[in-house]
Formats: structure tokens, C-alpha cells, sequence
């Protein structure tokens, strides 16, 4: 079985049985790490969603900060929202409907502008837009919100005046002489210790692991079972080669039949 393990043929199949181990180690990494990305935001959301809120200067100190362990983060800020700046957020989907969020800009009493999504509405009689949007509340009001990372900006996707297609903060922030905080966003969680009317608020993401686990399993059981194939091969290779070499008896004659003993037998007689 060495010899043949060396010749050009074999070693031209053990090479495609190690790249294949290779491709399915990588790919068993890949869900591996999808695996822990999955563990990681599940631990986050437990971690922060139901905290007590704090103020929003003492999260985001600088209008750029933000830290993936920060997401749904609870803060308050008090201030006022600026309605006429009020955003559509399309294709949001809330119980299989395609709807909007209402994104406004809350200018916070230190000066600094947090967009605030303030939850869900349906779309109207099209699909372009809802048919109505709560307005915010007037004056100043404190708001409790939960931090979410700036989403950037989608490639490809385009929306109509007074709409977005994703919270570009970067890109929003242009529209402003003031301080915006570009690190991250708000999802509404109560005004003056109230929900809003007229629009739903974001609800508690439901997060499990996936089937992860069990794919980084398989990747690595295909790339056993290359490795498995490819000796079964090279094995019954090497045992068919012993066997031609192995000198055979030479084949003996037909055996006769019991038939064939008796007419013998008769034909002698007769004579």
C-alpha cells in the first residue's frame, strides 16, 4: 500500500482529499464564530434590555462613542424633538406587514441631536407611505430609549424625500448645524413615563443560537470522512493488486455430476 501511496495518481488524490479538509475546516470555523457572534448578542441583550435607565452623557460621553457591549443599553435624556425634521423608515416589518418607523431627531438639553425611532406604523392605502403619522409631543419631554448601532448606509436602496432606507446617522447628521451623535441611535421605550399613541414600539428581539453548532459539526465530519474515503480507496487499490500478483492453481476439470457417475457406471456394465 506505500508503493502505490506514491505514485503520482494517489498523490494527486491526497492532495484533493486535503484541500477538501481544508475548504470544510474553514467552513466549520466560519459557523463556529457565527455560533459565538449569535452566544455574544444573546448575552447583550440579557445584559442590558431590562436595566434601569441612566443618563445618556454618561453612556455616550463623545457624540461618535458607541461600543457593541452598549447595545440596548437604556438611557433618558430630556429635551424636545424637532418634528419638522420627522423621517420615514422604510420596509420595517412588524407581524409579516411591510410598514414604517418613525424616526425623529430629539435635541437633548446639552445640545446634542439623538435620533429617536419611535416605533411602527403601517403603510396606507399604497405602499409608499402610511396613510397618517402621530406627531411627537411638543415642548420639552424626557424620553427613555435603548441604544442600537448606526446601521449605514445600504447599498443599492434609494428612498423618496422625507424617507430612508436605513438609520445612516452619518448621513443624517449632514442635514444638521449641531452636534449629532453618529455612534449610535434611540429605540423609543417611553416619553414622560408613558408609551406613545398611534404608533408601536419596538418590541424584545427574540435571539437563539441557530443550528450553528451542529453545522461546524458536520463540516467537520465531511472533512473526516475524506480523509476516511480516501484510505477505503487506497486500501481495496492496494488489496485487488496483491491478489493479481498471487500465483493461482490452475483450474482443474469440470466435476462431474451424480448423473453423469451413473451413466459411467451403466456404460461399464453394458460392456
Amino acid at each position: 500500500m506505500l508503493a502505490l501511496l506514491r505514485t503520482r495518481r494517489w498523490l494527486g488524490y491526497l492532495a484533493l482529499v486535503v484541500l477538501f479538509a481544508v475548504a470544510c475546516v474553514a467552513l466549520g470555523s466560519w459557523q463556529w464564530n457565527r455560533r459565538e457572534e449569535a452566544l455574544a448578542a444573546i448575552a447583550r441583550l440579557d445584559a442590558n434590555y431590562d436595566e434601569p435607565a441612566v443618563p445618556l452623557e454618561d453612556v455616550l460621553v463623545e457624540t461618535d462613542d458607541y461600543e457593541l457591549g452598549q447595545q440596548w443599553t437604556v438611557v433618558e435624556a430630556r429635551g424636545e424633538y424637532l418634528a419638522d425634521e420627522q423621517l420615514l423608515l422604510r420596509g420595517r416589518v412588524r407581524d409579516t406587514a411591510v410598514g414604517f418607523d418613525v424616526v425623529v431627531p430629539f435635541r437633548t438639553d446639552a445640545g446634542s441631536i439623538l435620533l429617536v425611532d419611535r416605533g411602527w406604523v403601517p403603510p396606507g392605502d399604497t405602499s409608499a407611505a402610511p396613510d397618517a403619522v402621530p406627531a411627537p409631543p411638543t415642548g420639552e419631554v424626557t424620553i427613555v430609549v435603548r441604544l442600537r448601532e448606526d446601521e449605514g448606509e445600504i447599498a443599492g436602496r434609494g428612498a423618496p424625500e422625507g424617507q430612508i432606507a436605513s438609520v445612516d446617522l452619518d448621513a443624517i447628521a449632514q442635514a444638521h448645524d449641531e452636534p449629532v451623535y453618529t455612534g449610535a441611535y434611540g429605540l423609543l421605550a417611553s416619553e414622560d413615563g408613558a408609551s406613545p399613541e398611534g404608533v408601536a414600539l419596538a418590541t424584545r428581539p427574540v435571539l437563539d443560537e441557530g443550528p450553528h453548532l451542529s453545522y461546524t459539526l458536520q463540516w467537520f465530519v465531511f472533512a473526516a470522512m475524506g480523509f476516511v474515503g480516501y484510505v477505503w480507496a487506497l486500501r481495496r487499490e492496494a488489496r485487488g493488486d496483491a491478489e493479481l500478483d498471487e500465483p493461482r492453481e490452475p483450474r482443474r476439470g469440470r466435476r462431474q455430476s451424480d448423473s453423469d457417475v451413473e451413466d459411467a457406471i451403466l456404460d461399464a456394465a453394458d460392456r
